[in-house]
């Protein structure tokens, strides 16, 4: 099971880093190149805990569905989602907010199975896991430059 994890500091305060994370027409405008998109479940506003979105997405080309859940959440300093449908096997997303001095240190952590067994795991070795790190690493700096830029 690949583990995926990305710390990125941000100059703001935690409380703004943490709504930005949440937000779900936030994680659309930080996903565009994916075309993510809400289509069921919350379709905008702040996530809570118990709360589903169902997102569509393109990934290689492919248009799908993924329905995630979050599990856990601990205002301001982390909520957790899993996927409940969709094309993984399982994927469980933490997101922490720790604050600093100056800033929050945001850390994303990303646990998933690919579906399909071994054809699975050399998907992950080949291109999967330097795709699914580059997503995180890019939504991260998205989420920065939206919190230090108030927009």
């Amino acid at each position: 099971m690949p583990v995926i994890q990305h710390k990125q500091w941000i100059q703001a305060s935690r409380d703004v880093c943490f709504d930005l994370a949440r937000g779900v027409e936030v994680h659309t405008k930080t996903t565009a190149e994916t075309k993510e998109k809400a289509v069921g479940g919350v379709t905008q506003g702040l996530l809570e805990e118990g709360d589903m979105v169902t997102w569509e997405v393109v990934h290689f080309g492919i248009k799908q569905r993924s329905t995630a859940k979050v599990i856990q959440m601990e205002k301001p300093v982390q909520f957790v989602d899993v996927m409940v449908k969709g094309a993984f096997r399982s994927l469980h997303h933490t997101h922490q907010f720790v604050e600093e001095k100056e800033g929050t240190l945001m850390i994303d952590r990303l646990e998933y199975t690919s579906p399909f067994g071994p054809i699975g795991r050399l998907a992950d070795h080949v291109f999967l896991e330097k795709y699914m790190r580059n997503f995180i690493v890019s939504r991260a700096q998205k989420l920065k430059n939206r919190a230090e830029n108030n927009n």
